[in-house]
């Protein structure tokens, strides 16, 4: 496990992860890319934990929703089954167990202060931060292949991996406003959900 936990995590992020895995039972999955979650828990029938984690994440994304998942079963068994699954008491949890973690031996500097910001009212999922999501996705290995919708020009026409098309209007508080244009219909999305532009407003 120590093998394999070194191909994913930060160096000194190994042994902690390690040892949490091992105090809490964890059996950890390391499974292919899954377009709408990074990773989650479950409790199986035999009473095993199981955690699944994307194997595509960088090291950084990896180690924090490796340690999400794990404060799921933790706030489970401490606090009882009847929480809500992203409430205080998880949030208390994730916070208590991600501590060890948020220093230079194991975050780069320039993630620091803002994973530092990240967890003074952590979310249900990083992804949802976009500015912690943003700064975790310039560690990926691959090129970045498609556009952020913050970054495409008003009235932009863009496709969502599952070939939704969408029109991007304005900006409403953290969000913006998208029609659909199949069937007009308005949603928001978060400034860093990742799309393919199909036609800016010049072209």
């Amino acid at each position: 496990m120590n093998d394999t936990l070194q191909k994913y995590l930060p160096e000194l992020a190994v042994a902690p992860c390690f040892e949490l895995i091992k105090t809490h039972g964890v059996h950890l999955k390391i499974v292919n890319h899954r377009v709408t979650r990074h990773g989650d828990y479950r409790r199986l029938p035999n009473g095993l934990h199981q955690i699944t984690v994307n194997a595509s994440l960088n090291k950084y994304r990896f180690l924090i929703t490796l340690v999400h998942e794990i404060a799921h079963l933790v706030a489970f068994e401490s606090y009882g089954r009847r929480i809500k699954p992203h409430g205080m008491e998880w949030k208390r949890t994730f916070q208590h167990l991600m501590v060890p973690f948020i220093r230079p031996e194991v975050f780069p500097s320039q993630l620091l202060p803002i994973i530092a910001n990240h967890f003074k009212n952590p979310k249900a999922s990083s992804s949802t931060d976009a500015r912690l999501s943003i700064a975790l996705k310039a560690f990926d290995e691959e090129e970045r292949q498609h556009s952020y919708v913050y970054e495409l020009p008003m009235g932009s026409v863009f496709r969502l991996y599952n070939g939704r098309l969408f029109k991007k209007g304005s900006k409403k508080v953290k969000r913006y406003e998208c029609v659909e244009l199949s069937t007009g219909r308005l949603y928001l999305f978060q400034p860093n959900a990742e799309v393919e532009l199909v036609k800016d407003v010049a072209g």
